[in-house]
């Protein structure tokens, strides 16, 4: 076999692995629920759960499962198990942000404290 023929078959060999990698991963998918907006500008954000906070190194559900009482964060307490939107109504009301800026405030906010992960729109709110 000749170098060209052989590249074609390596070449063609990985684009097959990689659509069948990709094609399994998405099974795996799955997203932010925004069932709470009537009318959403964006898709729902792209949320792996458990592969999300094995890479971040999150061991604690409530840091972002927080509970917050007189503006300040219950360090031993989780609203794991509860929507967001039992907290955060789709509009800010006193010192609580709406549903939408809380969403961001507690993923972007932490990306971009950390200098890691998507802060563009379109790296969350993926079609698909």
């Amino acid at each position: 076999m000749n170098t060209r023929a052989f590249l074609m078959l390596f070449a063609m060999v990985v684009v097959s692995l990689l659509l069948l990698v990709t094609a399994y991963s998405q099974e795996d998918m799955t997203r932010v629920d925004n069932s709470d907006f009537s009318d959403p500008q964006r898709v729902s954000a792209v949320f792996r759960h458990d592969p999300h906070n094995e890479a971040a190194g999150i061991e604690e559900c409530n840091e972002c499962h927080h509970v917050y009482e007189d503006g300040k964060k219950l360090e031993d307490e989780s609203s794991e198990g509860e929507r967001c939107s039992d907290c955060h109504a789709l509009q800010a009301s006193e010192n609580q942000p709406g549903l939408m800026k809380a969403f961001h405030m507690n993923c972007k906010g932490c990306h971009e404290n950390k200098d890691k992960g998507p802060v563009m729109c379109g790296e969350c709110h993926v079609r698909g």
